[in-house]
């Protein structure tokens, strides 16, 4: 029966073949996902066009070997080596390596142990990648004066992806909380090999030839260069350019910039922060429009706290004019016209009757024994006194008599309501709640309010005649007229 191996022992094997054939090895690649942790150590990928392999470069061996004069050289060829290189390295660099090939058994996979790194240049891809973006640069395809601002709150928006990857699941996780809503159309694209560049074009093109979306969002999920190449390429820079809608490209991960980054419109870090820069936050908007409640309120409580004091205010002015109050005045005045004449009568008849006194004195001494006159003079006299002291009063009565009938008259013609009972009316217009004073102010169909001495009638103007002849009574300061 065949020996069965577990899997730490068929690893251990593999292992022990793998480093006693392989014990020093020199291999020419380019670098790709480099990653630098804290321990010191570098983690990177060789690769060229037909395979990839997995390395490690470990902090103690970054120097190289060291002399006993404490320099640092290449332990395969004895050349002493230039210090910083591991600092150098950089996605996208072609190196030599030499080291020793090994498995690393928690993840069962081969890798290269680097002892020595050289340089040697730029790798293909980096240099298509920065001949293609002076090329382009040249033609203007990453001026930011051609550049359009995303719309403010897209409902239409059209997605470049393939329609089973992470990238997609992610903007459309993101985006359902935040907008308003939106309607998004995939157009099912490969987003790596090939096929990808000119499928992606093509999709660019047909957003812009449908007229459908308002913009047209380009994403991917990370990968290495090689894998994110499609999006370096002149056919997707060209689609991108002539798009006729804002282009939103959500490619890799934030470190990563491809050409269609530069070309496009707007670029987002990732697929998910591509759908937070077309929608904001839903949160927002409900703070938004409690703000504008609020503002609205206060706006509404000012309105209205400025139309009630222009209202008291014009009502303080109309009470001085309404007939009521000059009722009022007319009565005040009346009382102090009466109170001036209660007062000039008594006045008058404290004058009248010092004088009698003092005319009785003169009458008593001039019959007193010692006194000439006769008594019959006397007398006479007195009652030509007294006829004249009656008459004066008479006279002085009936002026004060014709001045209060006067003051009733005038009052009895400030009275509004005092041409109602002759008989006339009050018409007020309902559309515009004044007086109707001529014709020519009331329409066919207008509603009006007639006043009489007693009620008001309602009635529909069904003919408006041109003006009236002037009424010959004095009219109410509001207006009026004859009916």
């Amino acid at each position: 029966m065949a020996h069965i191996f577990r899997v730490g022992e068929l690893t251990r094997a593999v292992k022990e073949v793998l480093e006693a054939e392989f014990p020093l090895v020199f291999v020419r690649g380019q670098i790709s996902n480099l990653s630098r942790p804290s321990s010191g150590h570098i983690y990177f990928t060789l690769k060229d066009p037909e395979a990839a392999l997995a390395a490690v470069w470990f902090r103690g061996a970054h120097g190289g070997a060291t002399t006993g004069a404490g320099e640092r050289y290449n332990p395969a060829t004895g050349e002493v080596l230039e210090p910083g290189a591991a600092m150098r390295l950089g996605d996208g660099m072609e190196i030599l390596c030499a080291g020793r090939l090994t498995v690393y058994p928690p993840r069962g996979v081969y890798q290269l142990v680097v002892e020595m790194v050289e340089e040697l240049g730029a790798g293909r891809l980096h240099q298509e990648f920065e001949a293609l973006k002076r090329e382009l640069a040249a033609l203007g395809y990453f001026d930011a004066g051609r550049k359009r601002p995303l719309p403010l709150h897209p409902v239409r928006v059209a997605v470049v992806t393939a329609s089973t990857s992470a990238a997609v699941r992610d903007f459309i996780k993101v985006g359902r909380g935040r907008g308003f809503g939106c309607q998004v159309r995939i157009h099912d694209t490969p987003v790596q090999g090939e096929a990808a560049p000119g499928r992606i074009a093509q999709a660019i093109s047909d957003i812009g030839r449908q007229g459908w979306a308002e913009a047209a969002v380009l994403i991917r999920g990370g990968g290495s260069i090689e894998d994110l190449w499609a999006f370096n390429t002149r056919i997707v820079a060209d689609a991108i350019f002539a798009c006729p809608v804002p282009v939103l490209t959500g490619v890799g991960h934030e470190v990563d910039v491809t050409i269609a980054d530069m070309a496009a419109d707007v670029r987002a870090a990732t697929p998910s922060h591509a759908a937070q820069t077309l929608w904001p936050e839903r949160r927002v908007y409900v703070q938004r429009v409690d703000d504008l409640e609020t503002a609205a309120v206060a706006a509404v409580r000012r309105l209205l706290g400025d139309l009630d004091a222009r209202l008291a205010h014009l009502s303080r002015g109309l009470s001085w004019l309404s007939p009521a109050h000059r009722l009022e005045r007319a009565a005040l005045t009346l009382a102090a016209l009466a109170g001036r004449l209660t007062r000039a009568g008594e006045t008058l008849a404290d004058d009248a009757g010092r004088r009698l006194t003092r005319l009785r004195d003169r009458l008593e001494r001039m019959v007193s024994p010692g006194g000439r006159l006769d008594a019959d003079l006397a007398r006479d006299r007195a009652d030509r006194l007294s006829q004249r002291l009656e008459a004066a009063m008479e006279g002085i009565v009936r002026d004060r008599e014709r001045a209060l009938r006067d003051a009733e008259l005038r009052l009895a013609g400030l009275d509004p309501m005092a041409p109602l009972a002759r008989g006339y009316s009050l018409t007020t217009l309902v559309r515009t709640g004044k007086f109707l004073r001529r014709a020519g102010d009331a329409a066919k169909g207008d509603k009006i309010e007639v006043m009489v001495y007693e009620g008001t009638i309602r009635a529909e103007v069904t003919e408006a005649a041109g003006e009236a002849a002037p009424c010959p009574a004095r009219e109410p300061e509001r207006g009026g007229g004859r009916r």
